[in-house]
């Protein structure tokens, strides 16, 4: 299959909004943030900063058109601050120049007098004044107390999860250009065209039918680029204001430091066994890292608070979890929204209660994996369970025993190396928790000469949902991919569109793409039926680009009956919509059928621990994933991989480090990701065969997001290595970077 988005990433012939040609009389813009966590805004003065060289405007909140608020969840986040800041990097003004230079030059014109005030950096000191994001949730499932008391082993302790930066290539960008009549049209690099189209006509203070807000592609978005408007409503604030263009966009350090990250948490947990090694019960209280906005961190709560069991059946369990409001600039989604954060504990715990019975994690995972009628703690029977296929499928593929084995052997025979392993299994459920959000439309054109044009809400971010959603159109058509198009996604086209994140692009905006399509097939069927005068209608298909009636043909060219038809009146276009059928979630009760169905997989990490320096290698990564029946198998081993980098990244490497003011520390320079170097020599990707899936489209699975969880093999592999050295400190927090190995393996012990 020829992925012509692909084809132009290679070439470097893809074209972002950087590359959108500047309108005439563009102006950039750039904003004054605040330089304190928290404090109350005594005086502001922007007077020598809007009378600098090449400076068009300074605009402070009392210059906002209409609502002066971006919050996603909550109104809660100002798009520039009234009379008080709540983190470093929060905007203040805007500065509207000829140049970047210029607008750069003037910030340091203008003179704020901010009383700096007490701030929370903490999670768990916020929640312990009451200052958090909604409310606390908890849910208990069956009697975990009781449960407590018959268990032989019980494995305790705290856990720690770091921050992650998105690192996309592409930083938060837009450009606006005004147009007649108070219209406004944006480029963005953005994940929500339709909640972001509401927030500019918000800002704005006019009609959502007065802008649109167009999406060729973004350079990387991991969730990023989600919720979080400020970026692209400050500029087309400047533009409606100025009647002039007007373009945002930050520098790489000034990404990292004013954006939100992955979340961090803080855990406490408690896994019961019996004396076989099943769990009784769990118990798990997550406090998560919001930062000084809500933005959308209820909803990554919620993501983490129905994953909390993993791949695992846990027949009694408590959960509980709160959004912690912090002094740090909000935290936003990030792929797997909250679920890596969620099985992180348990498989974590898992480790613990393996060192108790003193037999290794895996096996005491493999007895407690999901199966067929289980029934998950808010209530889903599951039914097409493939967790233990995909972990039979691995063990079928390494040799799970002689590995581990294998690694003992040489632990034993080597001091100053280790080997550790980890066998993670997944679990995760796809659509979004939040059920209104579970729809998508598409609109699909035939043209004259035959081409179709597709147009939904999703947007293409390098994980070749555009790509799929041809397959799926020209699949459903029965012409050749090269006759069909991907359209820009535009809010005048298709309206009110669901971010594309969840791991639902394809799932929703293929299917709506995919009834679409079979009406127009249809209606052309009808036509050609007539048109060739068939006794038997029924007999008429298209396919391969062509018509045939029975096995006689082809009778007429695609581009013939399209042709044709238009010529009869027939009409070649159609708007379909799709919504999830029977989702529900009662957040009261804790219960419902949030998720359409589940994505599983399994896979085997290994490495090398260097006992001397803390240094480590990741040797091996083996992974089985269930992908339904895959649309592009191709398309499907890049997400595998690119997700597994990337979890292997936030387990072990990539670190964001505060200053005690609530200030990033880590910059461009100091941030590291995974490169080629990192991956492991072995890397071996196997996508489930004879997986059917009837809630999505053409049986696939989503593939997105699942595959991230196998990145936490890496940081339970070291710590199994780790842990065969000394085992007096606690288990280690995530991520395991060399220099925290080294202090693990040499520092103090627990208590000194």
């Amino acid at each position: 299959m020829k992925n012509e988005d692909m084809l132009m990433h290679v070439r470097g012939t893809s074209r972002f909004v950087d590359d959108i040609p500047a309108p005439e009389g563009c102006l950039h813009a750039v904003l004054f943030t605040s330089p304190v966590a928290r404090g109350k805004i005594k005086s502001l003065d922007v007077s020598k900063a809007a009378a600098a060289p090449g400076v068009a405007a300074v605009y402070t909140h009392k210059d906002v058109p209409g609502l002066n608020q971006v919050g996603h969840i909550f109104k809660d986040q100002p798009l520039l601050a009234v009379d008080s800041v709540e983190y470093i990097g929060q905007p203040i003004a805007l500065v509207v120049a000829q140049s970047q230079r210029a607008a750069r030059l003037a910030l340091k014109l203008i003179k704020a007098d901010i009383e700096p005030l007490p701030a929370v950096f903490s999670p768990r000191e916020a929640a312990a004044k009451g200052l958090i994001h909604g409310k606390r949730r908890e849910r208990v499932t069956g009697d975990p107390a009781s449960a407590f008391a018959k268990c032989k082993y019980v494995a305790q302790g705290k856990l720690f999860s770091g921050p992650q930066e998105h690192f996309y290539f592409e930083t938060q960008r837009a450009l606006a250009v005004p147009g007649e009549h108070d219209t406004i049209k944006v480029h963005a690099s953005a994940q929500s065209p339709g909640a972001f189209h509401h927030h500019l006509a918000e800002v704005l203070g006019i009609p959502m039918h007065k802008v649109e807000l167009d999406i060729r592609r973004l350079g990387g978005g991991f969730g990023g680029k989600e919720s979080t408007a400020v970026w692209i409503t400050a500029p087309a604030m400047a533009a409606f204001l100025l009647k002039r263009p007007v373009k945002l966009a930050l520098g790489r350090n000034e990404d990292i430091a004013t954006t939100g990250k992955r979340h961090a948490y803080e855990y406490d947990y408690k896994l019961g066994l019996d004396a076989e090694g099943k769990i009784l019960a769990y118990e798990i209280d997550l406090y998560q890292h919001a930062g000084a906005c809500a933005d959308i961190s209820p909803a990554v709560l919620g993501r983490s608070f129905l994953h909390v069991s993993g791949s695992y059946h846990v027949p009694n369990m408590r959960v509980s979890g709160v959004s912690c409001r912090t002094n740090i600039p909000p935290n936003n989604a990030f792929r797997g929204f909250g679920v890596p954060q969620g099985t992180f504990a348990i498989e974590a715990a898992f480790t613990h209660a393996a060192e108790l019975m003193g037999v290794p994690a895996e096996e005491l995972k493999r007895r407690n994996l999901l199966r067929d009628g289980d029934t998950l703690p808010y209530g889903v029977k599951l039914e097409l369970v493939n967790a233990a296929r995909c972990w039979e499928a691995l063990d079928g593929k390494t040799g799970l025993a002689g590995r581990r084995a294998a690694a003992a052997a040489y632990n034993r025979a080597h001091t100053d190396t280790k080997k550790g392993l980890a066998v993670v299994p997944v679990c995760f459920g796809i659509s979004f928790a939040q059920t209104a959000l579970n729809q998508a439309g598409a609109l699909v054109n035939i043209y004259v000469d035959g081409s179709v044009a597709v147009s939904t809400g999703a947007v293409e971010m390098g994980q070749g949902v555009n790509a799929k959603i041809r397959i799926v159109a020209a699949r459903t058509l029965g012409i050749p991919l090269e006759r069909v198009r991907v359209e820009t996604t535009n809010t005048s086209r298709v309206p009110n569109a669901s971010p594309t994140s969840a791991s639902t692009g394809a799932d929703l905006n293929g299917m709506a793409t995919k009834y679409a399509c079979e009406r127009l097939r249809e209606r052309l069927l009808e036509f050609a039926a007539r048109h060739l005068s068939c006794d038997d209608p029924a007999g008429v298909s298209i396919r391969d680009g062509g018509v045939y009636v029975g096995e006689k043909g082809p009778v007429m060219s695609w581009e013939k009956l399209a042709a044709a038809a238009q010529w009869a009146r027939v009409d070649l276009s159609e708007h379909a919509f799709y919504a999830t059928p029977n989702l529900h979630y009662d957040m009261e009760s804790e219960q419902g059928r949030p998720f359409a169905y589940y994505s599983y997989g399994a896979s085997l990490t290994e490495v090398t621990l260097d006992c001397a320096r803390g240094t480590y290698t990741v040797d091996a990564v083996e992974v089985v994933q269930d992908a339904g029946e895959s649309l592009s198998e191709a398309i499907d081993r890049g997400q595998v991989e690119g997700a597994v980098v990337q979890g292997l990244g936030w387990a072990t490497m990539e670190q964001i480090r505060y200053a005690a003011d609530g200030r990033v520390l880590t910059g461009v320079n100091a941030y590291k990701i995974p490169d080629i170097k990192f991956v492991p020599k072995h890397f071996g990707v196997t996508l489930l065969k004879d997986s059917r899936n009837p809630f999505a489209v053409c049986n696939s699975k989503a593939i997105g997001e699942p595959p991230f969880i196998h990145g936490l093999g890496a940081y339970l592999a070291l710590t199994d290595a780790l842990r065969g050295v000394r085992r007096d400190k606690a288990i280690p927090p995530l991520p395991v970077t060399p220099e925290r190995a080294f202090m693990y393996l040499h520092g103090p012990e627990e208590g000194e």
